[in-house]
């Protein structure tokens, strides 16, 4: 067997795999596993959005959670009740609530993501490093803050109570908030999402490989490699990294869509400052630009915590619950993460030219 035909096979077990996962997770009766899964591919996309901004054009950000928190309150806005309640001009046009198609609203928060990632991206174009990390999380901050205090004197986004009741995605004719029959087996509500949010990020990973081969992708390689020889060789670095920051954002965006149609309740609390922290550890962890290793350490990140579960609590219990669990997960969490950075300091999937240059 050659190479090629090696890993098409592994392609195929691994599709299908991937296909019957969610069923034989509700086979055990309890959907919690296959929640799980589902906010793990989430994460995958919006690990993959940031991939583009820290590992192909090399610049650091941590408010990339914002993008993420644009696209969630965007679809609330349009398939909830929140505006009509709040709005009679709003409910005097739309009657029975606006209930605006979800491709509809995907494309907006995309957009509306992407130029508020530009916004961000334009006054950091000559900052590096340190003073980069603290401008992107304190843009994080910002937006955040907004969330929370848009209750008045208009209230927009309910402030820190939320939006909540928002519409399931409806679409095809596949209502996401019921069970689908189909012969004599039905799906959760859970599992028709896991198959969207596949559908999603195999899109994400065709796309970012599209891009790392293009002539952008190399162009933001060579600015993370050495900005100044970039520049001397005649690119524009100044509009890369802006694309680079609206492309990135722009995946956040679609992925805070996804987020607020699974959850269906949206507040300024699940878009925080540790949210970010995790995005960044994800594509660190996994290894920087590379693809495959950035979707391990997101699947890792995202479903660490929940295995841990069920470790932190017997060691809580032997110290007579002077540690609580969730504190021992975290500290768990942060010990396996210091041993993976110390054991692999370029991730657990490098990629094999990631660095090349600087080893020479």
């Amino acid at each position: 067997m050659n190479t090629k035909t090696g890993k098409i096979v592994v392609f195929i077990i691994a599709a299908i795999a991937l296909m019957i996962l969610p069923i034989a997770l509700q086979a055990t009766g309890s959907n919690s596993w296959v929640r799980i899964v589902d906010l793990a591919l989430l994460y995958v996309l919006l690990a993959l959005g940031l991939n583009i901004v820290v590992g192909y054009a090399g610049l650091l950000d941590l408010g990339y959670i914002a993008f993420f928190a644009v696209g969630a309150y965007i679809y609330a806005l349009f398939d909830s009740n929140h505006l009509v309640d709040t709005f009679p001009a709003i409910k005097a046009m739309f009657p029975d609530g606006t209930h605006v198609s979800i491709w509809i609203v995907m494309v907006v928060a995309a957009v509306v993501a992407g130029i508020v990632g530009m916004i961000l991206g334009a006054p950091t174009l000559k900052l590096r490093g340190d003073y980069l990390a603290i401008i992107t999380l304190g843009f994080g901050e910002i937006v955040r803050i907004f969330l929370l205090n848009l209750d008045r004197p208009i209230n927009i986004t309910n402030g820190p109570k939320g939006i909540s009741q928002i519409d399931a995605i409806n679409t095809f004719g596949i209502d996401f908030a019921r069970p689908l029959t189909v012969g004599s087996y039905t799906f959760q509500p859970v599992t028709m999402y896991y198959y969207l949010f596949m559908i999603f990020v195999v899109a994400a990973v065709i796309l970012s490989y599209r891009l790392q081969d293009s002539r952008i992708g190399r162009a933001w390689m060579a600015i993370r490699e050495d900005e100044i020889a970039a520049k001397a060789m005649g690119l524009n670095t100044r509009n890369l990294k802006l694309l680079a920051f609206g492309m990135g954002a722009s995946f956040g965006g679609v992925s805070g869509v996804l987020f607020a149609s699974f959850q269906r309740f949206v507040s300024p609390e699940s878009f925080s400052l540790m949210e970010s922290v995790m995005v960044v550890a994800m594509v660190v962890l996994g290894g920087i630009g590379h693809i495959p290793g950035v979707i391990l350490g997101a699947l890792l990140l995202a479903g660490l915590p929940e295995v841990l579960r069920h470790v932190a609590g017997p060691l809580s219990q032997m110290t007579d619950g002077r540690l609580a669990p969730e504190i021992l997960r975290q500290l768990l969490i942060a010990l396996a993460m210091v041993l993976v950075m110390l054991l692999r300091p370029k991730g657990l999937w490098p990629s094999p030219e990631h660095g090349k240059s600087l080893s020479k």
